[in-house]
């Protein structure tokens, strides 16, 4: 009879998730490139994030790079501007 009033212990289980190396923190959310940039965390205010960008663009950035986003840009511009069926005559004499 003391055996059926006793109350049943709780299991207890030995969770770990499957794909976790065991690195860092499973349930904690980074970025990807977090580690690489000097901007994550940066002061506030308008004017000292912009200063942070551009000086994160200025460390490592390539010359090739900028040549690819300006024609990048170009290319986009140039669409926009058809699509809104813009006179690009106004510039030609």
């Amino acid at each position: 009879m003391a055996a059926f009033l006793r109350m049943k212990k709780n299991r207890t289980f030995s969770y770990k998730p499957r794909f976790y190396k065991g690195k860092t923190n499973p349930y904690k959310v980074e970025h990807k490139f977090d580690e690489y940039r000097t901007t994550v965390n940066a002061n506030r205010g308008l004017k000292a994030k912009i200063q942070s960008v551009l000086n994160d663009y200025g460390v490592d950035s390539d010359p090739s790079v900028r040549y690819r986003m300006a024609i990048i840009i170009a290319i986009l511009s140039l669409i926009f501007l058809w699509i809104i069926d813009f006179d690009l005559s106004i510039f030609v004499d």
